[in-house]
């Protein structure tokens, strides 16, 4: 992939990490961390979150989430809230380290492919994990919530040393202002200045790779979202209910890029997963 491209988009979506750095010493600790590969001597970690009771004959379901950052900042510790509370209600839920585009040689093809691989790794793993293989959600934001998309519309791009006969089939999804459709003006306005095609930068846009057998899917975002273009959320949920999928869109008004960061949003944006994770039998009844 052409890294000017590369390095537009980057600039178009990344969105530093202040709003949640005051809340970074009270984010809850993983029971865990693991590694689920190794690229060029560096560890990537996969961190979990067990409920408490938790034993290796459980089949409970779960859920793989991806942080964002741009694809080129961040840090599994992102998502450590919805995980521990996703925990305590029953479920085991995984948050991904993946290379960063400002590391040497790595695109966003290489996040893809990271990606992809910590689900295998979940899923290969599940009776070690105590987790049922047919009960994995995944979700993410921003930039992770399109490595999340990219799970079931970006199968080009797998790393050509993982077990390929694991099969990448997320039960349902879970998106916070999502990067699904790679085309918005921005990004557009950016290449023409360049004078270079935007063909290359589709081939790892969820939205111009969709199929059907798309799993449920929720998102949420803000109608005021000035990085990743609300328009485009709903055009990749309209598209996945024309091949027959289900996707909705929860739109919080007046909220920007990365609302959901920030508090009430956090926990309101929570509980809708939650019911929307309920309906799909992936968590227990509310007592």
């Amino acid at each position: 992939m052409n890294r000017s491209i590369v390095g537009l988009l980057l600039a178009a979506l990344f969105v530093p990490l202040c709003a949640v750095q005051g809340q970074k010493a009270e984010l809850p600790e993983p029971t865990e961390k693991r590694v689920y590969k190794e690229v060029d001597g560096k560890a990537l970690e996969i961190w979990i979150w067990k409920p408490v009771g938790w034993k290796q004959e459980d089949r409970r379901a779960a859920v793989v989430f991806y942080h964002g950052g741009g694809w080129k900042g961040g840090s599994p510790s992102a998502f450590a809230r919805q995980s521990a509370k996703l925990a305590e209600k029953g479920m085991v839920a995984f948050s991904v380290q993946y290379r960063l585009t400002t590391q040497p040689g790595v695109t966003v093809v290489e996040c893809v492919k990271d990606a992809r691989s910590a689900y295998r790794w979940v899923k290969s793993h599940a009776a070690e994990l105590g987790i049922d293989a047919g009960k994995i959600a995944a979700g993410g934001g921003s930039a992770g919530g399109h490595l999340a998309a990219g799970l079931v519309t970006l199968g080009e791009f797998d790393d050509e040393k993982d077990d390929r006969s694991v099969v990448i089939d997320p039960v349902a999804l879970v998106l916070f202002n999502p990067a699904v459709k790679l085309d918005f003006e921005r990004a557009r306005a950016g290449a023409a200045k360049e004078g270079r095609k935007i063909e290359e930068l589709l081939r790892v846009s969820p939205f111009h790779q969709l199929k059907a057998g798309h799993p449920p899917t929720v998102i949420f975002h803000g109608d005021t979202d000035t990085t990743v273009p609300i328009e485009s959320v709903q055009a990749y949920a309209t598209k996945v209910k024309e091949m027959g999928g289900a996707c909705e869109v929860v739109v919080a008004p007046g909220q920007g890029h990365s609302f959901f960061n920030r508090e009430p949003h956090v926990w309101e944006t929570l509980a809708r997963a939650e019911g929307f994770l309920r309906e799909r039998g992936l968590l227990m009844e509310a007592e």
